[in-house]
């Protein structure tokens, strides 16, 4: 499988569609993204998207997001997705390696991440590459009602 690894720079409607395909694979209510949605994406000065390409088709992404807090400047990954289809090539692993990078380039002293218990293989993965389970409680409010 030849797949490249790529920060997107611009908002395309294939580009859409592939995000729109590979969330559902992620969560079980996904947003419809619009072209709209991902240009307010990149445009932001705290985020990065990364895809995994093969030829022109989107295999996997991840999203980065940056910021400063009062203890220095952090980073977040968000929304790692392979496609089933092309799971256990390593591009879980090669879109993580990414992030760093430009977690790094961006001066992060720190990348956070979650993952469920239930994804066995990203767990793995991410305590392979170094990431390490932290004692805390994750808590979330859901705004949209």
């Amino acid at each position: 499988m030849n797949v490249v690894i790529e920060k997107v720079q611009f908002v395309t409607g294939p580009l859409v569609d592939a995000l729109n395909r590979l969330l559902p694979q992620l969560s079980s209510d996904p947003p419809t993204l619009t072209i709209g949605d991902v240009e307010r994406i990149l445009h932001s000065d705290s985020a990065s998207l990364f895809v995994a390409k093969e030829g022109s088709r989107i295999v996997g992404m991840l999203t980065l997001i940056t910021f400063r807090i009062p203890t220095g400047r952090r980073a977040w990954i968000e929304d790692v997705v392979v496609d089933a289809e092309a799971r256990g090539e390593g591009l879980g692993r090669r879109l993580t390696e990414a992030a760093i990078d430009e977690a790094r380039r961006r001066g992060a002293r720190t990348i956070d991440l979650t993952s469920r218990p239930s994804r066995e293989a990203a767990n793995a993965l991410y305590q392979k590459m170094g990431f390490e389970p932290r004692e805390t409680n994750v808590y979330r409010l859901s705004l949209d009602d």
